[in-house]
């Protein structure tokens, strides 16, 4: 099939997410003279099919996985592969087979020249760091001249007493000749989980998740896509960080059921009105749906927040009713005018009226209307 053919770009769109599998095809060959290739696909023992002699002058090799998580094929007797000189390797959700099946994979690169990783490991023992970069992947590879990483990792082996502190690991990049590598750490008491993130910065990619109160800033123009988790509580000086490191952001998740601390000291001294109010400009969708009250008010308050017009917002209904005084709060008006959708989840029984707000079978209350009058809700 396709003899001749020496690029094939079969990646994401920004319609279709079409994955290739060769579970079913084992046999299937696209073309032996193929030299770059740029790929979508199912499992890690896909990619494995492809470096599997089936390619051998494959010289650059794009991967998005969706997933890396069995151990049905091995890479213990894998193959070199001398030609390979680009390896790309992305995948979203977790792994818990980086030193089973990812690690012996970049073992065999022997001739890479480029290497770009983005993972998501869980159930290792140990973080990730320099020390482990450089005497796994980089010492296994002399001809390499540029690594890229994204790399978060999950671990139950740490506590708050022996996490490794961000000073030390950042100190093992410290042989990372004319890299700037980004570390933070973190340790959720409730879960027993600790976190790890490294990068190479700039940062590339349009998604930054998990983001907690460790974060330690900088600027990410590419960034579009955020996501936030703590079980410590989220302050309002937290998201003007945010502010000021995702300026484009456009859809941010939050999840965090800790009430905030200072807002409630400034309750007290009766100081909500210094604050500095946030903009998120380019902002379209916002889940405030693991969340508890104080971030309603964080986001629909206008001493608080400015909220962009035409917005989505996703809530819990009970929660909306109780910040906005059941539709009456002046404080939370402005912003909800400007909400384009709102998603509640829970059902709202009113008499003679069905929670089903788009089935058209019962009319939405006025006062709501008037309080979202440009909303469709859901």
């Amino acid at each position: 099939m396709f003899p001749n053919l020496q690029y094939l770009n079969f990646g994401r769109s920004s319609i279709y997410d079409e994955r290739l599998s060769f579970g079913l095809r084992a046999s299937t060959v696209i073309s032996t003279n193929l030299l770059e290739l740029h790929v979508c696909l199912n499992t890690f023992d896909d990619c494995l099919y492809l470096l599997d002699g089936h390619f051998n002058q494959l010289h650059t090799l794009y991967v998005y996985l969706s997933v890396i998580g069995d151990l049905n094929k091995r890479v213990n007797n894998m193959k070199k592969l001398p030609s390979l000189k680009c390896f790309w390797l992305h995948c979203k959700r977790l792994a818990f087979v980086y030193d089973e099946l990812i690690l012996p994979l970049l073992q065999q690169m022997s001739n890479l020249e480029k290497l770009d990783l983005y993972i998501n490991v869980v159930e290792r023992k140990t973080f990730f760091d320099g020390n482990d970069l450089k005497m796994n992947i980089i010492n296994h590879m002399p001809q390499l001249n540029k690594f890229t990483f994204n790399i978060c990792s999950l671990s139950n082996f740490y506590n708050e007493i022996n996490l490794p502190s961000n000073e030390y690991i950042q100190r093992t990049f410290s042989n990372f000749n004319n890299k700037q590598i980004i570390c933070w750490t973190d340790y959720f008491p409730k879960e027993k989980q600790s976190y790890c993130h490294i990068y190479s910065y700039p940062y590339q990619l349009k998604y930054y998740n998990e983001i907690t109160n460790n974060f330690p800033g900088g600027i990410f123009i590419n960034v579009r896509k955020v996501s936030l988790y703590n079980e410590r509580p989220f302050e309002h000086e937290f998201f003007l960080r945010i502010e000021k490191s995702f300026p484009f952001m456009e859809e941010l998740t939050i999840r965090n059921h800790k009430q905030q601390i200072n807002k409630q000291f400034r309750k007290s001294k009766n100081e909500n009105q210094d604050l500095s109010i946030i903009k998120y400009p380019y902002l379209k969708q916002i889940n405030l749906i693991q969340t508890c009250i104080d971030y309603y008010e964080q986001f629909l308050f206008d001493t608080k927040m400015d909220l962009a017009f035409g917005v989505r917002v996703g809530m819990m209904f009970e929660l909306v009713k109780e910040v906005t005084h059941n539709f009456t709060r002046n404080r939370t008006r402005n912003n909800c005018a400007k909400i384009n959708y709102v998603n509640l989840c829970t059902g709202i029984q009113y008499a003679g009226y069905s929670d089903n707000f788009s089935g058209g079978k019962q009319q939405l209350p006025e006062y709501i209307k008037d309080y979202f009058p440009h909303t469709q809700i859901d």
